[in-house]
């Protein structure tokens, strides 16, 4: 797709005509492609994870006055996540318009980690350009429904418990969680936990703190066993 077009397309996504056109094509840009590191989009991906935490966080705090700080750490935490982030990407167009290097289109599929990415840079992006108001008026009717999804789930707190009562049941075993990376400065570190049951390891989960990641490795662990559906979780 010509540049012309590619970012057009995007500015018709953001709703707005960027006054910086730069931002726009650093957070269509892949490392893959750019340059430089610094001409990725990697630097927005960065600012673009805060605002959209700070964005989620006030609507959480307006929206839900009857909720403590844990209980919307939770929600805030899955609706800022990875596969959240790369869905909404997908569902508005924008992962089709990454500008990606020749090894990572040569394969069949983006990561979820990459369609993610783009879309907390292109966040990025819109808040230099345009404010933190449009931003979030372009943010809000792609996050809502995640938001009242998430609040609504029964099963939130009780991936663990339900995931070791199948165990112990179904398979006579208890499950282990394992703690397998860190990332981040101390203030603001993320967490890769991931569940062992008997000798079989399921996908890994990251979150914000290691009560979280076990949480979310648990709920992976479900879903893999087809104890839980996306629909459900």
């Amino acid at each position: 797709m010509p540049q012309s077009e590619l970012l057009n397309r995007a500015q018709e996504l953001a709703g707005h005509r960027f006054t910086d056109i730069d931002l726009l094509v650093s957070a269509v840009t892949h490392a893959s492609l750019a340059t430089t590191r610094f001409s990725s989009n990697e630097r927005l991906e960065f600012l673009g994870d805060a605002i959209l935490g700070i964005i989620v966080c006030e609507e959480l705090f307006q929206r839900y006055p009857d909720k403590l700080e844990g209980e919307m750490t939770k929600v805030k935490s899955v609706v800022v996540s990875r596969k959240v982030c790369a869905k909404i990407a997908d569902s508005i167009g924008l992962s089709e318009l990454l500008r990606l290097g020749k090894g990572m289109t040569e394969s069949d599929t983006i990561p979820s980690s990459v369609r993610a990415g783009v879309f907390e840079a292109f966040i990025a992006a819109l808040y230099l350009d345009a404010g933190m108001e449009v931003t979030r008026e372009f943010l809000m009717p792609h996050l809502t429904r995640h938001i009242e999804r998430t609040v609504k789930s029964k099963n939130m707190e009780n991936y663990k418990s339900t995931l070791q009562q199948y165990a112990q049941k179904q398979l006579n075993a208890t499950p282990r969680y394992e703690s397998l990376d860190e990332k981040g400065p101390d203030h603001s570190k993320c967490f890769e936990v991931a569940v062992v049951i008997q000798a079989r390891r399921f996908t890994s989960a990251w979150a914000p703190n290691k009560k979280e990641a076990e949480q979310q490795a648990a709920l992976l662990a479900l879903k893999e066993l087809k104890l839980i559906t996306d629909g459900e979780a």
